[in-house]
C-alpha cells in the first residue's frame, strides 16, 4: 500500500513538474514577444533601437551570385534599420532541392527571400503554421504595400488564398510601367522599312508582305527572328482574339464572357495556319526552335534580322546595330482584332517573401520588407545608394555611374551591378518602379516602343489564381498532361509535322485527358478571386 501511494506521489510530482516547464516556456516566449515589440520602432528608421539578426535564404540567379553579407545595398540597409541579415544564398539551379531540404528537414531560416516559393508549398506550410499568417501583420506593420494594395485592390486579391489568408509577398511591377509589363517587344529594321517603302505593319497581312519582300529583296537577311519560339505565338495571340486576359491558357471568350480554354478554338488554330504558313515558307529563322541566347545575340550583333521580338536593341546589340530598330505595334489579324496580348498582370511571383515560425521578430521583419514597397525603398533595390551607384542627371533621370556602365574590367553592365546590388535576374520582393530601372526595360527607346502598344493593351488581366489543396491535388496532374500535350502539338502544327486535317483529333484528345475537370476548377478559382 505503501509503494502504491509512493507511486502516486511520484506521478503527481512528474505532472506538475511538466506543468511548471510549460508555464516557464511560456513565460519565457511571452517575455521574448515584449522584449521584441519594446525594442520596436513602429514607424520611422531605425526599425529596432537594438540591432537584431536575422537569417534568410535566398534564391539567386544563375552566375550572379555575390556575397551579400558584405554589399553596398544590404550594409546600407543595416546602417538605415539596426537589422543585419545573415543570408544563405543559394543559386537557381539547386534552389528548389535545397528550398523542399530546409522545409522537410525543420532547419528553416527567418524568411525565405526571392526564393519563388510555389503556391502549393505556401498555402500547406501556412496551414500548418510553419509560414506565419501576415494579412494582421500587414495591417499593422506595412502602410507601403497596404497603400499599394488600397490603390490596387487586385494585388490584394492576387496573393491571398482561397482561405482568406496571406502567407506570403509578391514582387510587383508598377502598373505604370507598360514597357516591363509587355517586354520583350516586336521590333522592326527601320533602314529596310526605308528602303521597301514600306511603314510599320499594322496587320497580320501587312507583316506577311514585309517579311516576303525581305526574303525577295534581301536573302542574307533573316525575315523573323527571335530566341524563343513561343513569343511569336503569345504575340500574334491578340490579331487572332485569343489570349484575351493575359498570359495563360485560360481566358474570357470576348463574345460570351465565359471562361475557355482557348487552345481548342477556331481563332487558336487560324493562329497557328499562320504561323505554319511563316515557318513553311522560310520567313522564319529555320531553328528558332533550338537557338541559343548566345547565338540570338550574335546574329543580331551581325544585323542579321529584318524584325525581332526581344528586349531594347540598343542595350542588348551594339548602338550602332540597335539604334536601326523600331518599336511595332499590335497586329489587326483576320477577324479584325487587334490586342497586344503579351501583356503581364502587376503582381508578378507571389511566393517572394515568406515568415516562418522560426522567426523572433516578425514586426520588425515586415517593417523591414515593406521599405522595399515604397518609392525610397525602390530606388535603393535597383539603383543603389546615390554617388556611390548612380547619379540624377540634369532631366531628373536616375542613371548608373559610368564605373558600372563602362567597366574598367570590361566587364557587362549586370556583372558590374551585381557588385553593389541584389537585384540582377531575381524579381526580389518589392515594387518595380520606371524611374529606378536602368535595365533595358527602361531604356528611352524600350519606353518608347511601349507607348506604341498601350492604346491595344488588354482591357482586362490576370494574375495566377490561387487554389485550394484539394484543387491543386486534381489541377496539377492535369496541367502537366494538358499543358504540355498543348505546347507539343502547337510546335508540330507550325513546323508542319503534324497537319491542321487532325485538328479536330487534336481537340478529342484534350478533352479526355480531362479538360471538363480542369475547366471546373479554373472556374471555381476565378468566382473567388472575382469575389475576393
Amino acid at each position: 500500500m505503501k509503494v502504491k501511494k509512493i507511486f502516486y506521489l511520484l506521478i503527481v510530482f512528474m505532472l506538475m513538474f511538466l506543468v511548471a516547464c510549460n508555464k516557464e516556456s511560456g513565460k519565457k516566449t511571452t517575455t521574448t514577444e515584449k522584449e521584441a515589440s519594446d525594442n520596436l520602432n513602429e514607424t520611422g528608421m531605425p526599425i529596432v533601437k537594438e540591432p537584431i539578426t536575422l537569417k534568410m535564404f535566398a534564391g539567386m540567379a544563375k552566375n550572379t551570385q555575390k556575397n551579400w553579407n558584405d554589399i553596398l545595398v544590404w550594409n546600407t540597409y543595416e546602417e538605415m534599420t539596426n537589422i543585419k541579415v545573415e543570408w544563405e544564398q543559394v543559386e537557381g539551379e539547386a534552389l528548389a532541392e535545397k528550398r523542399n531540404l530546409a522545409l522537410a528537414g525543420g532547419n528553416l531560416p527567418d524568411a525565405f527571400y526571392a526564393a519563388d516559393m510555389p503556391p502549393l508549398d505556401i498555402l500547406k506550410y501556412g496551414q500548418q503554421g510553419v509560414f506565419l499568417e501576415l494579412n494582421d501583420l500587414l495591417d499593422k506593420y506595412a502602410p507601403n504595400l497596404t497603400k499599394l494594395m488600397e490603390e490596387n485592390p487586385d494585388i490584394r486579391k492576387a496573393i491571398t488564398f482561397p482561405n482568406g489568408k496571406i502567407y506570403s509577398l509578391p514582387v510587383i511591377h508598377d502598373p505604370d510601367f507598360t514597357s516591363v509589363r509587355t517586354h520583350p517587344l516586336m521590333w522592326y529594321n527601320s533602314e529596310l522599312l526605308d528602303k521597301y517603302d514600306m511603314e510599320v505593319p499594322a496587320s497580320t497581312d501587312e507583316f506577311y508582305n514585309y517579311l516576303k519582300k525581305v526574303k525577295k529583296e534581301d536573302p542574307d537577311i533573316t525575315p523573323f527572328g527571335t530566341y524563343d519560339a513561343t513569343l511569336m505565338v503569345n504575340y500574334l495571340r491578340g490579331a487572332f482574339g485569343v489570349g484575351t486576359t493575359g498570359r495563360s491558357y485560360i481566358d474570357k471568350d470576348p463574345e460570351t464572357g465565359d471562361l475557355r480554354f482557348y487552345p481548342t478554338t477556331e481563332n487558336y488554330k487560324q493562329l497557328l495556319q499562320y504561323l505554319n504558313k511563316l515557318y513553311t515558307e522560310k520567313l522564319i529563322e529555320p531553328n528558332i526552335y533550338s537557338i541559343e541566347w548566345a547565338q540570338f545575340l550574335n546574329n543580331g550583333m551581325e544585323d542579321k534580322y529584318a524584325s525581332m521580338i526581344f528586349y531594347a536593341p540598343e542595350e542588348l546589340f551594339s548602338k550602332e546595330i540597335g539604334e536601326k530598330y523600331v518599336g511595332g505595334v499590335a497586329l489587326k489579324g483576320p477577324n479584325g482584332d487587334q490586342k497586344w496580348s503579351n501583356v503581364a498582370h502587376p503582381v508578378g511571383h507571389i511566393g517572394k517573401f515568406v515568415l516562418t515560425n522560426e522567426n523572433p521578430d516578425p514586426a520588425a521583419t515586415i517593417r523591414w520588407v515593406d521599405y522595399f514597397y515604397s518609392d525610397e525603398g525602390s530606388r535603393l533595390t535597383y539603383m543603389g545608394v546615390e554617388g556611390e551607384t548612380y547619379e540624377v542627371t540634369e532631366d531628373g533621370k536616375y542613371k548608373y555611374l559610368e564605373k558600372i556602365t563602362n567597366s574598367s574590367e570590361g566587364l557587362t553592365k549586370e556583372q558590374e551591378i551585381v557588385k553593389y546590388l541584389g537585384w540582377v535576374g531575381l524579381g526580389p520582393p518589392g515594387i518595380l518602379m520606371q524611374d529606378y530601372f536602368d535595365g533595358s526595360e527602361g531604356s528611352d527607346q524600350a519606353i518608347e516602343a511601349a507607348k506604341k502598344v498601350e492604346p491595344d493593351l488588354l482591357d482586362e488581366v490576370w494574375p495566377q489564381f490561387t487554389y485550394t489543396e484539394e484543387e491543386t491535388r486534381k489541377l496539377d496532374p492535369l496541367t502537366a498532361d494538358i499543358e504540355k500535350y498543348v505546347t507539343e502539338m502547337q510546335d508540330k502544327f507550325i513546323v508542319g509535322e503534324e497537319s491542321f486535317d487532325h485538328w479536330d483529333k487534336f481537340v478529342k484528345s484534350i478533352e479526355k485527358m480531362g479538360l471538363d475537370e480542369y475547366m471546373e476548377i479554373q472556374k471555381q478559382a476565378f468566382e473567388r478571386y472575382e469575389a475576393n
